[in-house]
């Protein structure tokens, strides 16, 4: 893995549209950037943390969830079949 990632770099490694990857950043959700004269640089380890951010939320969303009990509403019975 690159030490750093333009930002073209970043969605290409992370499979993200770059409309998205301006989407999270607008909301403050994206990973830190790093301006280096005109170049916007994304470090290795602030796309790492900008992961493991990710999986935090998407767990938290899953468990609340589950704990909703919506985590099975959108599963089709397989015996139903």
């Amino acid at each position: 893995m690159p030490n750093m990632f333009s930002v073209s770099g970043f969605c290409a490694h992370h499979s993200l549209s770059r409309s998205l990857f301006y989407r999270l950043q607008k909301e403050e959700r994206g990973p830190r950037l790093t301006k280096i004269g005109r170049r916007t640089l994304i470090t290795a380890e602030s796309a790492a943390e900008w992961r493991a951010r990710m999986e935090r939320e998407t767990s938290q969303k899953s468990e609340e969830c589950c704990l909703r009990g919506e985590g099975e509403k959108n599963v089709p019975d397989r015996e139903a079949a």
